[in-house]
């Protein structure tokens, strides 16, 4: 009988200290209600200031600050057409406080074009949600002697090889869609300059070192508005609201362009919590319903886009099937 009662004693005894620890152990519920209350989201942008990813991004991370009751700090980290940046994002803990906006360049073209990025595409990052899309525009300085794209077309096939173009980096979303845009204008031939952002090729478009650059709309747009370049036709299917007197490059004769397009979406280190991911996502499309985010977006010539998770993730799988042929097409390689 002794036996037994301290058998019994000793198990009620271990319950209780079981349920004394469940006090002192938070859940997974009430630790995702706590985040992030432990200190400051970092969003990486793997781009420089001033380009369209920043300028999404300070935008979006704004809003989440005030959403989330947490301060949303902003890390431009640029390099390497967005390898260095995305790497970054990719390598942090998967706790919530690391978040990156991504885009075409470095999720759907950067890793078809070179086999080497640092990180995985796919396995190393917790898809959130498709913040918004935009399209491109292609302009030159001012002085360029060209004042039409039909005008420029011509220009390059006259002097194959006498003009060039700038961009992000190699295999950047400006990179390859100028690559289409001289693919598409009858395989005109014009020298690729690459640098650390689309912000730092307009001072050497203005200056006239480089002839044109193929720049998303949002970043184009203080730059058009205060006449440094000239815009002279843009992608997608139809005249863009914020350049209404840009004719489309199908307009202008050159087809094929109607589909070229830049997303920004955010995304998590892989393993992120399923909460706090779940919690982002509500976030942003609330925030993609807000009349005031969706005229900032709409000043820029962005579109808004969300959805799920898994329908973001799609979207950006199947542009990089898309954009595989331009790049062996092109012969294009990472250098």
């Amino acid at each position: 009988m002794r036996v037994f009662t301290r058998r019994v004693s000793l198990k009620f005894g271990l319950l209780a200290v079981l349920a004394a620890m469940g006090t002192l152990i938070p859940s997974v519920d009430s630790w995702a209600q706590a985040w992030p209350s432990a200190k400051p989201i970092r969003l990486v942008i793997p781009f420089p200031p001033g380009g369209a990813t920043d300028i999404i991004s300070r935008q979006v991370a704004q809003r989440l600050s005030v959403a989330l009751g947490q301060q949303v700090v902003v890390d431009n980290k640029p390099g390497a057409g967005g390898a260095i940046g995305s790497d970054m994002a990719a390598k942090a803990p998967a706790d919530g406080y690391t978040l990156l906006m991504a885009t075409s360049s470095t999720h759907s073209i950067g890793p078809l074009l070179n086999p080497k990025t640092p990180y995985d595409a796919v396995k190393d990052f917790a898809p959130i949600v498709h913040v918004a899309s935009a399209p491109s525009v292609l302009v030159v300085g001012q002085s360029f002697p060209a004042t039409s794209a039909r005008e420029l077309v011509d220009l390059l096939k006259r002097n194959p090889g006498k003009y060039n173009y700038g961009s992000s980096g190699i295999g950047t979303y400006p990179h390859l869609s100028a690559e289409m845009f001289k693919w598409r204008a009858g395989g005109v031939f014009a020298v690729h300059i690459p640098y650390r952002g689309t912000g730092l090729v307009i001072t050497d478009l203005v200056s006239g070192q480089i002839s044109f650059l193929m720049d998303s709309i949002v970043s184009a747009q203080t730059h058009i508005r205060s006449g440094k370049v000239r815009p002279l036709a843009v992608t997608g299917t139809k005249r863009s609201p914020t350049l209404p007197n840009v004719p489309t490059f199908a307009e202008v004769g050159v087809p094929g362009m109607e589909l070229v397009g830049n997303w920004f979406g955010l995304f998590a280190p892989a393993g992120a919590p399923a909460e706090v991911v779940a919690r982002l996502n509500r976030e942003v499309n609330a925030m993609l319903k807000s009349p005031e985010f969706l005229e900032g977006l709409d000043k820029v010539g962005a579109e808004p886009a969300g959805g799920s998770p898994e329908e973001f993730a799609r979207t950006y799988q199947q542009e990089a099937q898309a954009w595989r042929g331009l790049i062996q097409r092109a012969g294009i390689k990472a250098e």
